[in-house]
């Protein structure tokens, strides 16, 4: 199974930026597509962005639009969430997830997921 395994995570004043990794092992990143969640305390796992196995597609949600950006180097087996112009609504614990065949928002349908990274936007 393939396993990940996010980092980057930190505290960070608003309006400060951030880059989060997410790093694959067993097997190469570059057949599976993979969507960056958040999960804010007491609230449902949202689709963050999402990107496609060449990396030639993208998705973002309408709130991290123009502020986040997702980027793979499957050279490297990583997938990137550099996340600019922090607000304190995207405090959360932010995860990595894959599955084949293109990207979904639906959780249930990634079959890999991370342990997840802490992000915690606070002045």
């Amino acid at each position: 199974q393939l396993q990940l395994v996010e980092s980057g995570g930190g505290l960070v004043q608003p309006g400060g930026s951030l880059r989060l990794s997410c790093a694959a092992s067993r097997f190469t990143l570059d057949l599976w597509t993979i969507r960056w969640f958040r999960q804010a305390p007491g609230k449902e796992r949202e689709g963050v962005s999402c990107i496609s196995e060449s990396g030639g597609s993208t998705n973002y949600a309408d709130s991290v639009k123009g502020r986040f950006t997702i980027s793979r180097d499957n050279a490297k087996n990583t997938v990137y969430l550099q996340m600019n112009s922090l607000k304190p609504e995207d405090t959360g614990h932010y995860y990595c997830a894959a599955k084949t065949l293109g990207c979904s928002y639906r959780p249930s349908d990634f079959g890999s997921w991370g342990q997840g990274t802490q992000v915690i936007v606070s002045s």
